[in-house]
C-alpha cells in the first residue's frame, strides 16, 4: 500500500500502449462492493478468495499491465499466475513515503486500530520477504511515479527489445 502501484501502473499502461489491469478493481466492478466492505462482510479470507480468481483473469489478459494490491503475494497461486504471465516487479516503497501517498489510510482495511506509520512498516517487514522471492525485478517507489515507470520501461526494454527488437521511447512511439 502507498507504493503507486494504480498510477503508476496506468501510466505505464498508457506508455507502452497496453490494457490495465487493477485487481482490486476487478474486485469491486464484479462484486458491487467496495474492498472495505468485503474485508467488514466476509473478512479478509473472503477478500483473498476473490482475489485469486482477479488475479488469474488479469494473468490471462494478453499483454496488460497487472496491478495488485499488497497482499497478493500471501497466496502462492496468485505469485504462480503472475509469473507465468510475464516479468513481476515489486514497486519497493519506505514506510515513511506510503504513509505518506495514503493520508489517513481510509478505505484501507487492514491500516484501521494502528498509527498508520507503524502499520505499514509492519506490513512490509511482514512481506518484504515474499514481495522479493515473488518478483523478477526491483523498483524503488519512492520516486516520483514518472521515475518508476522510466525505470519499468528500461525493464520492459532489456527484456523484451531483443525478442521483439523494438524500444519504447518517451513519447510512447516505437
Amino acid at each position: 500500500m502507498g507504493a503507486g502501484k494504480t498510477e503508476v501502473g496506468r501510466r505505464l499502461a498508457k506508455r507502452l500502449g497496453r490494457p490495465l489491469v487493477d485487481t482490486d478493481e476487478l474486485i469491486v466492478e464484479r462484486d458491487g462492493r467496495s474492498v472495505s466492505e468485503i474485508f467488514s462482510e466476509e473478512s479478509e479470507a473472503g477478500f483473498r478468495a476473490k482475489e485469486v480468481q482477479a488475479v488469474s483473469d488479469a494473468a490471462a489478459t494478453p499483454g496488460a499491465v497487472i496491478s495488485t494490491g499488497g497482499g497478493v503475494v500471501l497466496d502462492p497461486r496468485n505469485v504462480e499466475a503472475l509469473r507465468a504471465s510475464g516479468e513481476v516487479v515489486y514497486l519497493r516503497a519506505s514506510a515513511a513515503v506510503a504513509a505518506a501517498r495514503l493520508g489517513e489510510g481510509e478505505g484501507r482495511p487492514l491500516l484501521e486500530g494502528t498509527p498508520l506509520g507503524d502499520r505499514i512498516a509492519q506490513l512490509i517487514q511482514d512481506r518484504q520477504h515474499l514481495y522479493r522471492k515473488a518478483a523478477h525485478h526491483e523498483v524503488d517507489a519512492d520516486a516520483s511515479p514518472d521515475d518508476v515507470v522510466d525505470a519499468l520501461v528500461e525493464i520492459w526494454e532489456a527484456v523484451c527489445g531483443p525478442r521483439f527488437g523494438f524500444s519504447i521511447r518517451g513519447d510512447g512511439k516505437p
